[in-house]
């Protein structure tokens, strides 16, 4: 079915309460496994359905952010998910007590109670109507960024659209595109600081409530971080510091060499890697996503299958309009075992990475599409960005597909890339550790902590530059995870890693490290992030030595890759 057909219809959130009620009272009840697993197969369908209508409401609103009927529908969610976690809490107990948890869990898996647990700690009657704040308030930012209109050059540009101005090859023209977005930040500053501001207290509030100190072991339980702890966060961060940190470094160094720009650069010149431009996709958006059809045919029969079902039923939603949230991400429309991707195409390299990055997420969902309970179709946040990074690296045989006479650069600037993303995001994880550490900090200190960290993690640029925003320590406000999905970053992170060790195994037989990606992939989420590595044969990111190799892997491709006669 396309996506335009689904029909949406706000549900009874009462009718749901005693459907969610009925069901518990019957799983205690249960007088043998098969009325039991009857039942527990019964409340899947049931939150299956729940699930998708939400899901409609949401990918409509980010779509349209002005329109007024899903805006109503998005605060009606915002309100109703909290309430019925309230009976959802009450099923998770049943389930947990239950007689016939052994079989279940020898059927299910065990991870669905592994989840159950964690769920358990997260929720409390008492903090609802602090969700709903925490709900409504991170909508008011979603909403206030999507409203963006930054002028430039006399026209008018939403956030994405602003992308390609700041990677112009020319030097004053990307500089004053720096300004112009910032200074719509700087605008909005006062708004922007008041809606963390009162996000950060809400969570502290939240998780001493539930009895914690603060809101941190709170994040690491919402986040269902089931398998490693803050202290295996941290280790992580300081092998980044040492390994990754100093190669970054040196990535940036040549770059300025390459720009004849002083180091550290600014941020502006950052964003340019090349001083003849950075590479772009070549043809319209029709063409890059005809370009990802025949690479996904082209790869294995069942990425094939899927990507023209997502063509055909309209489930990629990617050009950047007015009134369109930021960002991009993939979910799951389960009454309809689809998956949906939202992306903003802007004129960048980044157009094709939302067709192999997302779309990796969006094959994983499609193919664990079947299994029961839907919780286990994906695994935890770090485990499915695992997924989505590594399927990037699987496009490079089809580069030239989707750059032509730009894949060299291409080639170059994705892995150099993904080597000095590890550090942002481990900034961005170290910088929300510190401001719930202490939510009493001041919007300026903040700032100030966010500045400090980039010092350590990003030693390459220049934070006395004259960019309003950036220079002054508070760019991390245009990162939507900070303020909507806190502490979901690491995850980035530590994917990456395991999609750099994917990407050695490319190198070496492409072949069989696809046989290693369906092995990781068709496990969907049935077991925690670290048991899925292993099982499929792959390292552990919390292995110092793994993180050691892959950063000493891509540096070596990247010292002798060939740059000869790219300006």
């Amino acid at each position: 079915m396309k996506f335009s057909e689904m029909e949406y219809v706000r549900p009874d959130v009462e009718q749901i309460k005693q459907e969610i009620e009925t069901l518990t009272n019957a799983l205690k009840a249960a007088e043998s496994y098969e009325a039991a697993k009857a039942v527990f197969v019964e409340k899947d369908k049931l939150l299956r359905h729940v699930q998708t209508l939400g899901t409609l409401a949401h990918i409509r609103h980010s779509i349209d952010t002005r329109d007024t009927f899903y805006d109503e529908e998005n605060k009606f969610w915002n309100a109703a998910e909290p309430e019925l976690q309230e009976y959802l809490q009450q099923w998770t107990e049943a389930l947990l007590t239950s007689d016939y948890r052994k079989q279940l869990e020898a059927e299910f898996g065990d991870i669905i109670f592994i989840n159950a647990e964690l769920e358990l700690k997260c929720f409390a009657p008492e903090i609802i109507p602090l969700l709903v704040e925490e709900n409504d308030t991170a909508m008011a930012y979603e909403k206030l960024l999507a409203s963006a209109q930054i002028p430039f050059e006399g026209k008018q540009y939403t956030i994405s659209q602003m992308t390609p101005f700041k990677n112009d090859p020319d030097d004053a023209r990307r500089l004053q595109a720096w300004k112009a977005e910032g200074q719509w930040y700087k605008d909005h500053q006062q708004e922007l600081d008041s809606l963390y501001d009162k996000l950060v207290h809400l969570r502290d509030e939240m998780g001493k409530k539930l009895g914690y100190d603060g809101y941190t072991q709170l994040g690491y339980y919402r986040m269902s971080r089931n398998c490693y702890t803050k202290s295996d966060v941290e280790k992580f961060r300081e092998a980044v510091r040492k390994y990754l940190v100093p190669v970054a470094d040196g990535i940036y160094r040549k770059q300025a060499e390459r720009l004849g720009v002083p180091y550290p650069l600014s941020f502006a010149d950052a964003a340019l890697l090349f001083r003849s431009g950075n590479a772009k996709p070549q043809g319209t958006s029709e063409d890059i996503l005809e370009a990802g059809r025949r690479f996904y045919e082209a790869l294995s029969p069942e990425t094939g299958e899927f990507f023209n079902m997502m063509l055909d039923n309209e489930l990629l939603d990617v050009l950047s309009t007015e009134g369109k949230e930021g960002g991009g991400y993939c979910t799951g429309i389960y009454d309809y075992d689809v998956p949906f991707i939202f992306a903003n195409f802007n004129g960048t390299a980044g157009d094709v990475e939302v067709v192999t990055h997302e779309a990796g997420h969006a094959f994983a969902d499609w193919y664990n599409r079947d299994r029961v309970p839907m919780e286990t179709i994906w695994p935890s946040m770090e485990g499915c960005e695992v997924h989505s990074m590594s399927m990037e690296f699987f496009a490079w045989p089809w580069a030239e597909e989707f750059f032509g006479p730009d894949t060299r650069k291409f080639l170059y600037s994705h892995l150099a890339g993904a080597v000095t993303f590890i550090p942002y995001g481990t900034l961005v994880d170290h910088f929300q550790h510190k401001v719930y550490e202490k939510p009493e900090m001041t919007p300026r200190e903040r700032h100030d902590v966010w500045k400090e960290l980039l010092g350590v993690y990003m030693p390459w640029m220049r934070l006395d530059g004259d960019i309003p925003f950036y220079a002054d320590g508070e760019g991390w406000q245009r990162q939507h995870h900070i303020y909507s999905s806190p502490f979901y970053y690491i995850d980035y992170c530590l994917a990456q890693t395991v999609a750099l060790e994917f990407w050695a195994k490319i190198q070496e037989d492409r072949n069989e490290a696809w046989r290693y990606y369906i092995a990781y992939t068709e496990q969907g989420g049935s077991a925690v992030f670290t048991k899925l590595l292993e099982n499929a044969g792959l390292d552990s990111p919390f292995d110092e030595a793994t993180l050691r190799g892959v950063c000493e892997k891509a540096n070596r491709f990247l010292e002798a890759y060939d740059l000869s006669g790219i300006a």
